[in-house]
């Protein structure tokens, strides 16, 4: 089994008060997710599913309520260990003597484990390997070691890129994602001794998004459907993945690549899964999934709730350009320029304009033209000299409606927003030609002042 029983009711009071207040607060949704919604009926407390490249939300139900994650934890382990292999911090043939602790955790069959020896060396690649394939316990510890030199310290190094990551609902005790219980009092100093970790569903996904795209390798290991531990060895055991969803494996699907299974007692049967297909691809979180056939089957709910997400993002959305590169917005081609040899200088989008949306939905979206402020005058024009594609603005997509198109990140909201640049430069004018036009405006208001009064004396 992958988890380990716990206390069901521990933190009932904290969910339920949370999901109370999500009821209340609301979300804007985008057009494209109102339709999610209105066609899926995700069988889990929590879940959401999300466009993987820009992280846009397509699906939500209980987004930001903080629910049991179990194993699901490691994905932040992962990061933070590709984090620190990146930044030379640590290497994957640096060597690990495994700890007590990490020997005691690694022992009981009940857990999902790889039997590590008192004492004995293994390489990070290995630890790592049997983290993200098998979710062994033990190594996931003793990588925390490696990291933050003790799983204490590691995990405030969890909780604070939490924080620099923008998870709001999320909160880490332990680097595995067991229940504290299981550490039989050696759990990480300064939690409590039933304590397990918390995340909505939109941080998991927020999470995940970081992972594949912050560290993209991570679903070479993830897609292993089974490996060898220690070949050769008296301690030799062979790890199938957890994720039932590989191809090659019970639940197979096409294009399934990642990302992390949980299982608890409080959590319930829990999986973070992405698939890609025909240039697509999406996140899924699951929380809680429950099984409606009656046969309180966890490990089919979990996949089979995830597999309705995936078809339905499969089959209704599609990847299209609404604006393509050198769009020019209607009756708003050209901005007024002063003190220039022309009086105008045409603008259009340096790039096209991407976005997953609901097949046939092109037409639900407007573009939103943005001029740069601090460009123009009071008047609304830009002053000469201009430069050919000097940056004018910027043009982003809306739905009609109004809503908003939710991202997980601010950087994935940035991937719908493209420059508007000049078409060409505008020379600034010498002074003689700016004298001139000066004495010829200052007659022109003469004379416009002359025949206005004259005007009024015959009438």
């Amino acid at each position: 089994m992958e988890g380990v029983k716990v206390n069901k009711h521990f933190y009932q009071k904290f969910v339920a008060s949370a999901l109370a207040l999500i009821m209340f607060l609301g979300i804007f949704a985008g057009v494209d997710t109102v339709k999610a919604e209105a066609g899926l009926n995700v069988n889990a407390d929590g879940a959401i599913m999300v466009d993987g490249e820009t992280g846009r939300v397509l699906y939500q139900k209980n987004a930001d309520s903080p629910l049991g994650i179990a194993s699901m934890t490691k994905m932040m382990t992962e990061y933070l260990l590709l984090d620190a292999v990146k930044h030379g911090k640590v290497k994957w043939d640096q060597e690990y003597t495994v700890s007590d602790l990490v020997y005691k955790i690694s022992q009981p069959t009940g857990l999902s484990n790889v039997p590590l020896r008192l004492g004995e060396k293994y390489n990070v690649r290995e630890l790592y390997e049997a983290m993200a394939i098998y979710s062994a316990n033990g190594t996931t510890i003793a990588l925390a070691e490696v990291i933050g030199g003790s799983e204490t310290n590691f995990v405030k190094m969890m909780n604070d890129k939490a924080k620099k990551l923008g998870l709001k609902n999320s909160k880490f005790v332990n680097s595995t994602g067991l229940n504290n219980k299981d550490y039989n009092g050696e759990q990480p100093q300064g939690t409590g001794a039933e304590e397990e970790n918390v995340m909505s569903p939109r941080d998991v996904a927020t999470l995940a998004y970081h992972l594949i795209n912050d560290y993209p390798d991570v679903l070479k290991t993830a897609s292993t459907p089974k490996k060898v531990f220690r070949e050769g060895t008296d301690d030799r055991i062979v790890m199938q993945n957890w994720n039932w969803m590989l191809p090659s494996l019970v639940y197979g699907y096409q294009g399934m690549d990642g990302l992390k299974t949980g299982t608890t007692d409080f959590a319930g049967y829990c999986f973070t899964g992405t698939a890609s297909r025909d240039g697509k691809r999406f996140i899924t979180v699951v929380q809680n999934a429950k099984d409606v056939s009656g046969k309180n089957d966890g490990y089919k709910a979990r996949f089979g709730e995830t597999k309705k997400m995936l078809d339905y993002a499969f089959s209704n959305f599609t990847k299209e350009t609404l604006v393509p590169k050198h769009y020019q917005v209607k009756g708003q081609k050209t901005v007024p320029v002063i003190k220039g040899k022309e009086d105008q200088v045409k603008i259009y989008t340096k790039s096209a304009i991407n976005m997953i949306i609901q097949n046939g939905g092109k037409q639900d979206y407007k573009p939103v033209l943005v001029l740069d402020k601090n460009k123009l005058n009071k008047n609304g024009e830009l002053t000469a000299p201009i430069k050919k594609g000097e940056k004018i603005g910027y043009l982003t997509v809306a739905p009609k409606s109004g809503e908003k198109v939710s991202f997980l990140t601010p950087e994935g909201g940035q991937q719908v927003k493209v420059d508007v640049i000049a078409v060409n430069g505008v020379e600034k004018s010498n002074w003689f030609v700016l004298m001139m036009r000066g004495v010829g405006n200052f007659f022109g208001d003469v004379w416009h002042g002359i025949s206005t009064a004259v005007k009024g004396w015959f009438n």
